[in-house]
């Protein structure tokens, strides 16, 4: 049984995830020629590249926004939930909130586009990963993992989840989070899911609402019935995205399985720590 093992010693977002995956063996530029079945292609791109964090080699995994997504998203990104700001400390590792963060406050000028403009609303993801030519299994895990967000974002806001307008989760970057971890997934052959419980640090955090306690609202909806790891690291570890990410395909929470070795990743994040390397381990092997 081919088995997918996921550390989330230090969290874990979209970005990390892809990351890992991709340092694991993953193929990088088969995900980026399915990533263009999308058609949205125009709105971003891709990169990729080594660093060392803490004395670990891993690869960082980025998403850049381009000008056509940065104007036509302009109205989503002031009402979004956000979960950084500049004077709370927050993990930016977690490149599509962290992204996000940089175009709302880059893009204060481009208010104006405010009414002329809609961010996509939870139908709309459906709507784009639906009408793609992407496999059928691709398109079932990526829906799998937005519903998860949407329906925690839905129960959160006191909204249906046909109501729900997606924020950071609605950005570009994260759809290329979560379809492109599901390709990545499907590509590696990948028959079982395991994961250690999820760090999701400490401290507090800005959203929309106000200050909150880590993990935010939505990210703790979503990680009901996970593990959690304690740590007194005060940055916010796990993103809603990584959070679904790990919720929806996990079959088991555990310790290392009995398994043989076969490769292993490590998936930067953005920000780094004194004493603890931010990375995403995976570990990908045989299991008896």
């Amino acid at each position: 049984m081919r088995t997918l093992y996921l550390d989330c010693f230090s969290g874990i977002s979209g970005d990390m995830f892809i990351g890992a995956l991709i340092d694991a063996g993953g193929d990088s530029t088969f995900l980026e020629e399915e990533l263009q079945k999308l058609n949205i292609s125009e709105e971003y791109k891709l990169s990729w590249k080594k660093v060392v964090k803490n004395g670990i080699s891993s690869t960082k995994f980025d998403v850049e926004l381009s000008e056509t997504a940065d104007h036509k998203y302009a109205s989503g990104h002031q009402h979004n939930h956000k979960h950084e700001d500049e004077d709370v400390d927050h993990n930016h590792e977690h490149e599509h909130e962290h992204s996000d963060h940089h175009h709302k406050h880059e893009h204060s000028d481009h208010h104006e586009h405010s009414h002329h403009h809609s961010h996509r609303a939870y139908q709309d993801i459906v709507k784009l990963i639906e009408r793609s030519q992407l496999s059928q299994k691709v398109k079932e895990t990526s829906l799998n993992i937005f519903r998860k967000i949407g329906e925690a974002e839905g129960l959160i806001h006191g909204i249906s989840l046909e109501k729900v307008h997606f924020h950071e989760v609605g950005a570009v970057d994260s759809i290329i989070d979560i379809v492109g971890a599901s390709i990545l997934i499907n590509k590696l052959e990948i028959q079982k899911i395991k994961s250690s419980p999820v760090c999701v640090g400490a401290g507090k955090v800005h959203i929309d609402h106000g200050i909150y306690p880590i993990p935010a609202p939505a990210t703790l909806e979503i990680l009901k019935g996970v593990p959690l790891q304690q740590s007194n690291i005060k940055s916010e570890l796990t993103t809603p995205t990584g959070a679904a990410i790990v919720s929806v395909l996990s079959e088991e929470f555990c310790t290392v399985p009995s398994m043989t070795v076969q490769s292993v990743g490590y998936g930067a994040g953005t920000k780094d720590f004194e004493k603890h390397p931010n990375v995403l381990r995976v570990i990908i092997g045989e299991e008896a």
